[in-house]
Order: structure tokens, then C-alpha cells, then sequence
């Protein structure tokens, strides 16, 4: 696959507890790339954030947070990318989802 040196960085900012259809949100997101034939996804876990509402959510409170950040960041085609959001818009309810640039200067596989 190939990605053009001109690609797009999407991230979308969610929670752990997001949900769609039964399922973490996360998980659905990174399992809708795949089938879509996205370049790749990868969802990383935050230590500690805050949000819109300004809820602090950290692994440092005495119980641990059931709620910690996720960002998913998905490197594709402006093409891939824009086809993908609509998809994106229907399953995010609350967080934050970005777009920008990226120089795409070695993408490959053994």
C-alpha cells in the first residue's frame, strides 16, 4: 500500500468508556479503519486529561479511573481520510476529533 508523501493525521480524542453498539468505541473505530482499508490505526491509552467539561480523569487517584483518555491516530490519504469521516461523525457522540498535515516519508511492511 501506498501512502502519498502528502498525507492526513486524523486523532480523535475520546473516552475509555465510549461505547458503540455494545462495544468500546475504540475498538469499533480501529476495527472500521481496518475494514475500510485505512493505512493503519492505533489507539493509545492517556495517563491523565481533561476534556470540554473539564473533568479531570488520571490513573493518580486513589482508585483508578474508569474513564482515561483515548487518541486514535489514523495516517491515510486526504482521499481515504475524508471518505472515513462520515463513518467517524456517526459513531463519535462527545470528544474531539482533528485533522492535519502529515509528511509521510517511509510506510512499509517485510
Amino acid at each position: 500500500m501506498k501512502i502519498p508523501e502528502d498525507g492526513k493525521l486524523l486523532r480523535i480524542f475520546i473516552g475509555e468508556a465510549d461505547r458503540w453498539q455494545g462495544r468500546p468505541l475504540y475498538e469499533a473505530i480501529v476495527l472500521l479503519a481496518k475494514k475500510e482499508g485505512m493505512a493503519g490505526a492505533t489507539a493509545l491509552k492517556g495517563f491523565m486529561g481533561f476534556g470540554c467539561k473539564s473533568h479531570m480523569h488520571t490513573t493518580k487517584l486513589l482508585r483508578l479511573s474508569e474513564d482515561l483518555p483515548i487518541v486514535i491516530e489514523i495516517v491515510d490519504s486526504e482521499e481515504k481520510i475524508a471518505k472515513f469521516l462520515p463513518l467517524l461523525e456517526e459513531r463519535v457522540k462527545e470528544g474531539l476529533v482533528t485533522l492535519e498535515k502529515a509528511n509521510v516519508l517511509l510506510y512499509r511492511a517485510d
